[in-house]
């Protein structure tokens, strides 16, 4: 993207020759004269767009030199372009891509495993690594998680984790359903994979599942379907068999202090970079999501694909309309339909349940500046840098291919980055523009901001300001910086949602299927 950005003044931005709109790099008043000419005729706030010349009625709007939407109405040279005369259908109503199924595909220039970047982790017996040392305590359904929220609560204020300076707490994951469900299909096979998905995270050093002993999600199922045996490091118990509450909570405490000690035995070790798996999140994007953060996070995916990591870019709804982008860097076919496959269930399930993809972008979304989802599908893509798509997933499905691949979620944060997780991620990198407030336990998020003010209201919350890349800071400086920032976290440099506290309440499984 950096090839193709060109600035005139830093108050306005035009993104491709191609493209017949530019952005506002600062709020322009009626009257204005823009660097490419036209004079501003309806107020464009900050990070909105105005057109650089007539765009008849039906005609193509173009960002990015791709289709975001097309003209409701004719749009003279200066006028703001935003939802009121921008929709997605083209004067049939239609939006067609050539998918091109691999033909962008252009190998990464991998380094020698002796010149790889390297970082502090904690390697597991099964030879993952982790980049944290938490312990879980899940939930096998609803009922069980007041027990499950008593037992952390119950280890946390007892002090002992004072002796054990190695594990970063003890934390309960709990969610809204399994049971009142089918025990088969789609909406049981994505708990039975988040659940075993979190459970075998390598930043978790020990895990205990809780259920209440008669829900459609049966602990003694999923160990079955696994091969799960019960260990020190790993232990299952039921409400109903255990004779109650009260006996329960006081047995589940126990139990973790047992665990304390053997999930305490993990040091960090020096690991080369190619054990890091990052979850790729955007969310409160705005205008410059896809000029700044979302670019440079891109280019921090793709040194760590160099160095032989593997990075996970997700929420489907949120690359719809810019999918052939990603088709055209597939390494096979096969890849290349498979995301389609996941495209043309989304259109299904949104029709099923009466909505459409543009749904999103969400209001904070339109007030940052973004009008279609193909505006912020075209953004948000930019994460996944350049490198060829490897594989792609079903929701928290194991991901075991190197490289970049692609996750099907949805485009809600929590419920994203919880199938990330699940899928094996030990980093989290989350680029938002609005100022989104998230953490990810016990995955550390890092915050990128994608333009200098929220940045300056919200240091607090944010690690990394990516607003100067439109003052002057390169993509690719800004991407070095990053891939050091994941690599320091991942050593354990706590980030500012972690020194904040959040994540006890980010554990968000996604919801298919109907409730019984």
């Amino acid at each position: 993207m950096s090839e193709t950005m060109t600035r005139s003044q830093p108050r306005t931005l035009v993104l491709h020759a191609a493209d017949n709109i530019a952005v506002a790099l600062a709020n322009l008043e009626v009257g204005s004269a823009t660097p490419q000419g036209p004079v501003i005729v309806r107020r464009v706030p900050k990070g909105h767009k105005f057109a650089l010349r007539p765009i008849g009625q039906g005609e193509a709007i173009l960002k990015f030199g791709q289709i975001i939407g097309f003209a409701k109405e004719a749009i003279v040279p200066g006028d703001w372009v935003h939802e009121h005369n921008c929709g997605m259908g083209g004067a049939d109503g239609s939006l067609t891509h050539d998918y091109a199924f691999g033909e962008g595909v252009v190998p990464p220039e991998m380094l020698a495993v002796a010149d790889r970047a390297t970082f502090e982790g904690y390697r597991r017996a099964n030879g993952s690594v982790g980049t944290r040392n938490y312990v879980g305590i899940l939930t096998s359904v609803n009922c069980s998680a007041t027990v499950a929220k008593f037992i952390a609560e119950g280890i946390n204020r007892s002090g002992v984790l004072d002796d054990y300076p190695e594990i970063d707490g003890v934390v309960p994951f709990v969610h809204g359903t399994g049971c009142g469900m089918e025990s088969r299909g789609e909406g049981f096979d994505i708990l039975k994979r988040t659940q075993w998905g979190y459970t075998s995270n390598p930043n978790l050093g020990a895990a205990m599942l809780v259920g209440l002993g008669c829900e459609v999600f049966q602990i003694g199922r999923m160990k079955e379907i696994y091969g799960i045996v019960e260990s020190d490091t790993f232990q299952t118990m039921t409400i109903q068999e255990s004779g109650g509450t009260r006996k329960i909570i006081e047995w589940g405490i126990e139990r973790i202090k047992e665990m304390l000690p053997v999930a305490a035995r993990a040091r960090r070790q020096t690991v080369d970079a190619s054990e890091l798996t990052l979850a790729l999140q955007c969310g409160g994007s705005d205008g410059y999501s896809g000029i700044t953060a979302n670019p440079a996070l891109g280019f921090a995916a793709d040194i760590l694909v160099r160095n032989g990591g593997t990075a996970i870019l997700s929420e489907t709804p949120e690359i719809y309309g810019a999918e052939h982008l990603l088709t055209r860097r597939a390494v096979s076919r096969e890849v290349g339909e498979k995301l389609i496959e996941r495209i043309h269930w989304w259109e299904d399930y949104t029709a099923r349940n009466h909505g459409e993809m543009n749904n999103n972008p969400s209001p904070g979304n339109k007030l940052g500046g973004l009008t279609t989802i193909l505006e912020k599908s075209l953004g948000a893509t930019a994460k996944g840098g350049s490198t060829p798509l490897t594989a792609v997933y079903e929701y928290a499905e194991k991901v075991t291919e190197k490289g970049f691949v692609f996750m099907d979620t949805p485009g809600f944060d929590p419920v994203s980055a919880t199938g990330q997780v699940a899928g094996g991620a030990n980093v989290l990198a989350f680029t938002t523009g609005r100022g989104s407030a998230y953490g990810c336990k016990p995955v550390p998020s890092i915050k990128l901001a994608t333009n200098s003010d929220m940045y300056a209201r919200m240091t607090e919350d944010m690690d990394i300001n990516c607003g100067d890349i439109v003052e002057g800071v390169s993509i690719e400086d800004k991407g070095r910086e990053i891939f050091e920032v994941i690599l320091k976290t991942a050593s354990g440099a706590p980030t500012k949602s972690e020194s904040l506290g959040y994540g006890d309440n980010e554990f968000v499984p996604w919801q298919v299927g109907a409730t019984m």
